[in-house]
Order: C-alpha cells, then structure tokens, then sequence
C-alpha cells in the first residue's frame, strides 16, 4: 500500500486526477492493521477508477491535524482536492464499496 506524508499530500492526494481514498492509520493500531488486505484487494480491484494510500498518524500530524484526524482508522475521500467522504472504523470490504460507490 503506498504511503503519503505530510510533504507530499498536496501533490499525491489534492492533486490527483482520479479519487483518492486515504487510509489515517498508525502501527499501533489493530483495526488498520486488519484493514490492510481489504485495502490491498480495493485497491487492485478499482486502481483504473480510485487511488488507495496510507498516512501514518504519528509520523504526519500536520495532515492529521489539519483534516480533525481523531479515531483510526479514519477514511476519507479526496476528489479535485476537497475532502467530499469522511468514514470511521474497520470495515468489510462489501461494505466499504458500498459507502464508496457514489465517489467512484
């Protein structure tokens, strides 16, 4: 799963040409770490339509802060650059394409 920071957000997520779900997770926690293959098969399964990154909490707090990161995982969508999804907590993966299925 490729990760972002906090010096190349604006570049990776706000500029990208396609939707940009991003994953704000850090190591200590089980549920990112338990979302981690979901997020491997979304992001295989829809690449052509949605960008799938990580932002680790504790090594990019600018990000975390700027966006009120408070609970991970937190998802959030990005499209042209705006935050327009906002989700919180593990979640199957029928159930996260199902919540993201009017971003796509």
């Amino acid at each position: 799963m490729p990760e972002v920071g906090d010096a190349d957000f604006e570049t990776e997520v706000l500029a990208s040409e396609l939707p940009v779900l991003v994953e704000f997770t850090a190591d200590w926690c089980p549920p990112c770490r338990q979302m981690a293959p979901v997020l491997s098969a979304l992001a295989d399964e829809e690449g052509e339509r949605l960008k799938v990154v990580q932002l680790n909490v504790d090594h990019n707090p600018g990000t975390t802060n700027a966006y009120k990161v408070l609970s991970m995982p937190t998802f959030m969508v990005f499209r042209d650059g705006e935050p327009v999804r906002s989700m919180v907590g593990a979640r199957p993966k029928r159930r996260l394409l199902e919540e993201l299925a009017d971003v796509l």
